[in-house]
């Protein structure tokens, strides 16, 4: 195992299970937590949130099929991960401001490919594939841990991975395999329970409690927070540990 550039040991080839077929079931028993009921009252106003200057001059720069395909290795960036509908595009549009960077669409499976999005030429955020969901034919996802494997191993300026989870369903095999491989890497991880303002603040504490005590087995230095890009809910704590790891000065 060699040492990378940023003195992190380098992932061995092959880490991490593959991802699961659509005939495969989960592993582990995942976490299902039913949302809150609906009430009369009115909603709470949207907390106000103003995207950082550097995230918000990020703009579409290429698709790469494989790691091959990205920029040069230099600078550094931060990967977006996320099973399909768990909110990944809609928490990278939230947090550059951007409605439309990310494309966000109820069809499983559409970011197919390494996204790069261009802060500067030595920074960027990287849209990974919508991994794990069931419709999703075991060839591409066959294909996809191929390029994620190979994109974790050898990506040196890669500083960080943001893994959106469903805060009503968190910490599936799918999850697992993604910490698996920032494991390997010892890359940081900080994790969003994304919709939290589908299951309610008590409820959402109980989950982001469960899934801390849950990623005791995993060595990762992971967090977690609770995350709302429609209520704009924790975007400021998301903005700071993405420009953090990419060595981004705070506006």
């Amino acid at each position: 195992m060699g040492a990378g550039r940023d003195g992190t040991n380098r992932a061995k080839a092959g880490v991490g299970r593959r991802l699961p077929s659509h005939h495969a079931g989960n592993h582990t028993a995942p976490m299902t937590y039913a949302p809150k009921k609906s009430t009369k009252s009115k909603s709470a106003p949207k907390v106000e949130f103003k995207p950082s200057k550097a995230l918000a001059a990020a703009t579409f720069l290429l698709s790469a099929p494989t790691p091959e395909h990205l920029p040069p290795d230099r600078g550094a960036e931060i990967a977006f991960a996320g099973r399909s509908n768990a909110g990944k595009s809609s928490a990278l549009n939230a947090l550059t401001g951007q409605g439309a960077l990310a494309r966000v669409s109820k069809t499983p499976g559409r970011t197919q490919q390494l996204v790069v999005f261009e802060i500067d030429a030595d920074h960027r955020l990287i849209d990974l594939p919508g991994y794990g969901f069931a419709k999703v034919p075991g060839e591409i996802q066959e294909v996809w841990h191929n390029a994620l494997d190979q994109y974790f191993r050898e990506r040196q300026t890669l500083s960080g991975l943001l893994l959106a989870m469903d805060v009503r369903h968190p910490l599936t095999e799918y999850d697992q395999i993604m910490l698996a491989f920032a494991r390997a890497r010892g890359l940081p991880v900080h994790i969003l329970l994304t919709k939290c303002d589908k299951l309610g603040r008590s409820a959402s504490m109980n989950v982001m409690h469960a899934v801390r005590k849950g990623l005791a087995d995993h060595r990762a230095a992971a967090s977690v927070q609770l995350f709302s890009s429609t209520e704009r809910i924790g975007l400021d704590v998301a903005t700071k540990w993405v420009e953090q790891r990419l060595g981004i000065a705070r506006d």
